[in-house]
Formats: C-alpha cells, structure tokens, sequence
C-alpha cells in the first residue's frame, strides 16, 4: 500500500473504528440495475448491514422530528441515527440541538424518558450533567477531577453532536461533518415535500404521541415498498379495501400514474386528488380535501393540487416514509439486518380544524398501525421476505426489480426522473442505485 493510500486508510480507522471495508466491485455485483436483478444477500448478510449503518446511515441526512415535537424551548424527545441513540432538544435560545444519548464518562444513556421538557440530562450511573446543546455542565466532586487530573478540561467532555437543518418543519440530522448541505441533499424532492407540507400557509404539525412497533424484517424492504410499490396494493390489500369501502383495488389508469425519483427519494402517484384520502373511511377528509382544492391549486399550481390525498406513497432515502392522503409518517429504524424498530406519527395541518384532525388521527389508527387493517398485510409480507431469502439455496437466486425498464418520460412540470406507470421498479431501482453509490464511496 503507497504511503497515500496508507494515511487514507488510517484516517477512515480513525474516524470509523472496526467498520467493515468494502469491496465496491463485490457490492456491484450485488446490484445489477441494467438487467433488473438484486442479490439476496443485501437483505440477509451481517457485514453487509454493518457497512450500512457507517456509510448510509452515519454519513448521510437522517429525520430525526417535526418541530412540533419540540416546540417550545427544553422540548425535547430521544430516538435514533441508525443504531445511535440521540437527544433532540430545543435551547433556551430556540435553536435545535441533536447529540448522542451516551455519557461521556461511561457511556450509561443520560435520558431515559422518551419525551419531555428539561433544562439538563442527568447521567444515573455517576451524576454527570448536560444541557439541551450536549456540553457538561456538571458532576460530582469536580474538585477531585481538577485535584487529580490535570489535563481535566470539562468544555471537552461534551456529547458529540451532529449538523442539524431543517426543511419546512421537518428536522435532519447527520454527523457527518462532509456531508453537502441538507438543500442539495433533498434536491428538486423538495418540490414534491411541498405537497405535504406547503399545501397551506399556517404549516404542518405531528398531532401528539407515536406508535413504536417491532417487525422482524430488513429495514430495506418497507422503505423501497413506501417508494413506489403500488403493484402489491391491488393484491395484498384487496381483502382490506374490501372490507373497508366495500370494494377491491382496481386497476388504476396507468397512463395518469407516475414514479419520480430523486437523489434515491422515491415517490409514486396518481392525480385522483383523494384515493388515499378514502381508504381513511371518514368521509368528511375527503370533503376537506375537495373543499380546499382550489387554494391549494393557487399556492401550488393544479397539478400538485391534484396530488394532496391521492393514491400516492413516497420514500425519503434511506429510511422515512410516508403516505400523502392518509397521512401516516414513519421511520425504519434498523435494529440488525433482519429486525427494524418503526415509529409512527400521524402529520397534519395546523389549521385543520381539530374534527379533522381527529378523524386523521382514527383513520390512520384503523389502517397503518401495529392493529391496522393494512399494516398487518405489509408486515407479514415483509417478515416474510427477510426470512425466506437467507436459505442456504434460496439466496442464490437473484431477486427481479426488472418492470418498467422503458418508462421514462420527459414532462413539463415534474421534477427529477420521471416514469410514467403506476406498476413499475423504477424508484426501487433508484433507491438501490443511491445505496450503491453510499456503499461504495471512500471515506476521505
């Protein structure tokens, strides 16, 4: 190895100690988007899934609240970058702060309440205390420290924290310090946020309180399934849209149904303006939805008017995930290569007058929740999946995300790549195409 290559190579140890190494052309081997095939390893193999978790999840922005959730200053909540714990807390001076739940002493959690209002984090293990920017502020018998040791500096013993940026309400987080900007992160797939959450001037909220469930799956498949896989809608949930409308899922107009994709951010829709909205079973949404359709063609042209509670779902690389007119939004939260964490919130708009909000609230409950008519079909699928392709033969076999090879499109008004057809493995294609490419890439 040339001196170069060496310091770079110690450099990466340095900053991700014990990670796993890649093999970029192993890992493109793993991948073939020309022909449409995935190998069944990336859902199954420990090293694989450990690579993840340094060069996706450590290295790239992650959502980590809604402003609502800590709204006021010493709000704060704890969840997870990966399988970092951390605390997202707001300042006496209003600014949001994400740093890891991890002691600096002995690395005990410093929070274990989920969700709260406090001024300082108390470590139980040895009493050392930090405020809502992660700087330890205080600890027992600090005589001693500055007695004994002297090179105690307690300005350096704070809690490492990340970049934080938010868009719109929504907060990301990265502890990568070379990470671009979260704007060129999100790209032209801020365009279509804005369908979520700019569809009314007042902003959005997460009504309060989350569902936290367990599935034992890849965290891979629900994210690539919320980028755009409508195909298994008209099969999985057909016995569920019967039971709760009274009807199966018919065979969209394929012609009027899209896939975009952007920098991985995956998001499928039609313009029905309220198929998902109906499948919530509370009809006065629905009469919302059409009541408010010409202000929000003014604020955001027809077309995206069109796609505020229409059959839609959309993924945010890697692993947030959503459903325009239903309004569930969720996180997969990787707990191993074959089990995830998903936490559920229910996003709506702050105007929306709080009969509406509920009747969100209920609809949600009754289809995308641990109990929902629509979840359970999802979970058994993806549970599944995980467990069938780690056979010893079974894994050999390559997995086909080969439809729609032909379906790209030019359109005046849509950004990113766009296809057209509702039945398609575009944005999953894309989704693997940016974890191919996070994979890969040399840590500097």
């Amino acid at each position: 190895m040339n001196t170069a290559a060496s310091t770079q190579a110690a450099s990466r140890e340095a900053r991700w100690p014990g990670a796993p190494r890649p093999d970029p052309a192993a890992l493109r081997r793993l991948v073939d988007l020309d022909k449409g095939r995935i190998d069944r390893r990336v859902y199954w193999d420990e090293t694989i899934y450990r690579m993840e978790l340094e060069r996706i999840f450590a290295r790239t922005w992650l959502f980590v609240a809604h402003e609502s959730q800590v709204a006021k200053p010493d709000d704060f909540l704890t969840t997870y970058m990966g399988e970092d714990g951390v605390i997202v807390a707001r300042g006496q001076d209003g600014r949001i702060s994400v740093f890891l739940n991890s002691c600096t002493h002995r690395g005990n959690k410093i929070s274990l309440a989920e969700v709260g209002n406090r001024r300082r984090f108390t470590c139980n293990y040895h009493g050392w205390t930090f405020d809502t920017q992660g700087a330890l502020v205080g600890l027992p018998h600090e005589d001693i420290y500055k007695a004994t040791c002297p090179d105690f500096d307690k300005a350096a013993l704070g809690i490492h924290r990340a970049r934080v940026e938010s868009y719109k309400g929504l907060v990301f987080a990265t502890f990568n310090d070379e990470a671009p900007g979260l704007e060129q992160f999100l790209g032209d797939y801020r365009w279509y946020l804005d369908v979520l959450l700019d569809n009314d001037e007042g902003g959005t909220e997460f009504l309060p309180g989350n569902i936290k469930s367990r599935m034992q799956c890849n965290w891979k498949f629900p994210a690539e399934n919320f980028a755009g896989d409508s195909y298994h809608a008209a099969w999985t949930h057909n016995s569920g849209a019967m039971a709760m409308l009274g009807t199966g899922v018919g065979k969209s107009n394929q012609e009027r149904s899209y896939q975009v994709n952007v920098n991985g951010h995956g998001w499928q829709f039609g313009l029905d303006m309220v198929g998902n909205a109906m499948v919530l079973g509370e009809p006065e949404i629905v009469q919302y939805l059409r009541e408010r359709e010409a202000r929000v063609a003014e604020r955001l042209g027809k077309l995206r008017s069109r796609m505020v509670g229409a059959i839609s779902s959309a993924n945010l690389f890697p692993h947030t995930s959503f459903l325009p007119g239903q309004n569930t939004f969720r996180t997969w939260h990787p707990k191993g290569p074959s089990a995830i964490e998903l936490h559920t919130w229910v996003l709506v708009n702050k105007s929306a007058p709080q009969s509406i909000k509920d009747k969100y609230m209920k609809g949600v409950m009754r289809t995308f929740s641990p109990s929902g008519t629509l979840e359970m079909d999802d979970g058994d699928n993806w549970e599944n999946a995980t467990q069938t392709n780690q056979g010893v033969v079974t894994r050999a076999q390559k997995l086909h995300y080969g439809l729609g090879m032909d379906s790209a499109i030019a359109h005046e008004e849509l950004k990113g790549a766009v296809h057209l057809r509702k039945y398609n493995d575009t944005n999953q294609r894309a989704f693997f195409r940016r974890w191919l490419d996070l994979m890969c890439q040399e840590i500097d």
